[in-house]
């Protein structure tokens, strides 16, 4: 396995702690989450605010990783089914991610999924 590999199988290890500051810490002062249904965030700050957003809502947190690949360029591909359990249930919601990696942080990270799922098993 790649060390860009390893990497964001740390960083999934990392969600599944629900753990904010230890996810944080793979990522560039600089880098670019694009949940592709909203708007791009650009730097810590402003992904440390996104991820406290769907992280604090979630007692557990448990990505299932069903497929990972990397490109010739390094970028990492996984297919995932990201579960959390809020409210005493489990919402799950299958994606498909992308991850730039340089000099051993995360400069880009996109995610493709359904907002409309994923907002339709939180409804009550």
């Amino acid at each position: 396995m790649s060390a860009n590999a390893a990497l964001v199988r740390d960083l999934i290890d990392a969600f599944n702690a629900n753990d904010v500051d230890r996810v944080l810490g793979f990522f560039a002062a600089d880098a670019v989450y694009h949940n592709m249904p909203v708007q791009p965030v650009t730097g810590t700050a402003a992904i440390r605010a996104v991820l406290v957003g769907f992280m604090g809502m979630a007692s557990e947190i448990d990505w299932v990783l069903r497929n990972l690949a990397e490109t010739q360029e390094g970028v990492v591909l996984t297919e995932r089914l990201d579960r959390f359990l809020v409210r005493g249930r489990w919402i799950e919601l299958p994606v498909m991610g992308a991850f730039e990696v340089r000099d051993g942080r995360i400069t880009a990270w996109r995610d493709y999924f359904d907002m409309k799922q994923f907002q339709d098993q939180l409804a009550p």
